[in-house]
């Protein structure tokens, strides 16, 4: 048990938004080993959302999970996305055929997805909350909840307004612990003073904290004690009022090492929470792209620009300045099209952007570097 909710084991859950993948399937054998490993070492924690993995998540989690085990061996969170609606009417169909993807009779979370002030106003003008509370009226959802992607005046007015939100998700990592864009820390207290459990996405920001410039990287591998996604992750989990720390794992080889040091779960000492604070002052200094590859940016552009992809060949070109970003942003994301240049500069993809990035100016600034 994990200290606030009795039903959920440990404090480490598999977030289903990046799966295990072969010829654009979810590759069902290796996902399968690792659901077994992940429940044979004693978590029981799983994540979901209606458009993760194009849409195949929730049914992978029916064929690999759900049909495979009795329901009170895990606990299964999925989530309301904005996208999927446009009126009321269309909640609760849209819930049903979550439950039917998913091969189960109750959600044991159900969260109000990326809110933020925007997509909260939606939210509420379609009654949206209220709906959700009917569904657990039903017994078709156990807890209620959100996850957040905004600041943290707009986090305390949601918990002002809706105190029935059992638990928050919020972004939290070492960078953007303080990051005033993202105001990881200020969203946490908030949830502490609403008295909110809260679960943890984004414990290593999209991969950005397991790449690490090789300069950080060797003040964690002088440590002796672990990878550089153990510090990020243990960093996350070592703060009293995360009940849950999420990670998306899209291999066996991740699984196997993320779930051997959440195991025994020992929170960060004073010598690594010094070398983290080294970490970021490197990552500073960068001033890279603070993108964290949900791509929801790539549903809306009509240029088809693989954005993430693209930030991530700039991001690598400040880190490692070598010729073989120049290779795949070439070759690799820009082979079909979608170069940065060809941004019409339409703004959609702001609009859904949970970081809130500036990404046509950002894509202006790929181009100079890139569509020479």
């Amino acid at each position: 048990m994990n200290g606030f909710f009795d039903e959920v084991k440990k404090n480490f859950g598999f977030g289903c938004m990046r799966l295990p993948m072969k010829d654009g399937e979810v590759d069902y054998d290796e996902f399968t080993k690792m659901v077994d490993f992940f429940i044979e070492n004693g978590f029981n924690y799983f994540d979901t959302a209606h458009g993760y993995v194009g849409g195949k998540s929730e049914t992978a989690l029916r064929d690999c999970l759900t049909s495979r085990y009795p329901r009170e061996a895990y606990i299964l969170t999925d989530k309301l996305s904005t996208h999927h609606f446009n009126n009321h009417e269309e909640i609760r169909p849209l819930f049903e055929s979550q439950l039917k993807a998913c091969g189960v009779a109750y959600f044991d979370f159900y969260l109000m997805h990326a809110q933020d002030a925007n997509i909260f106003e939606k939210y509420k003008r379609l009654h949206a909350y209220e709906t959700a509370l009917e569904f657990k009226k039903e017994g078709k959802i156990k807890h209620f909840g959100i996850s957040f992607h905004d600041k943290a005046d707009v986090l305390d007015r949601i918990l002002t307004e809706y105190p029935q939100i059992e638990a928050v998700q919020i972004q939290f990592n070492y960078v953007d612990y303080n990051d005033p864009s993202v105001e990881s820390v200020k969203c946490y207290k908030v949830c502490e003073k609403h008295g909110k459990p809260v679960i943890v996405m984004e414990p290593v920001k999209g991969g950005s904290l397991v790449d690490l410039p090789p300069k950080a990287k060797k003040i964690l591998d002088d440590l002796h004690g672990g990878s550089p996604a153990s510090y990020a992750i243990r960093f996350a989990a070592s703060f009293q009022n995360v009940m849950m720390v999420l990670s998306g794992m899209g291999n066996m080889g991740m699984m196997t090492e993320n779930v051997n040091f959440m195991k025994d779960f020992v929170p960060l000492n004073d010598t690594e929470n010094k070398a983290i604070e080294q970490v970021c002052g490197i990552f500073r200094s960068q001033d890279l792209i603070p993108c964290t590859a949900c791509r929801y940016c790539m549903e809306q552009c009509p240029k088809n620009i693989a954005i993430p992809d693209l930030f991530a060949c700039l991001n690598a070109k400040k880190k490692f300045n070598n010729w073989n970003t120049d290779y795949y942003y070439n070759n690799i994301h820009t082979k079909n099209g979608g170069k940065a240049s060809d941004c019409i500069k339409c703004g959609k993809c702001e609009q859904i952007c949970p970081q809130h990035l500036e990404i046509r100016g950002l894509l202006t600034d790929v181009a100079k570097e890139f569509d020479k």
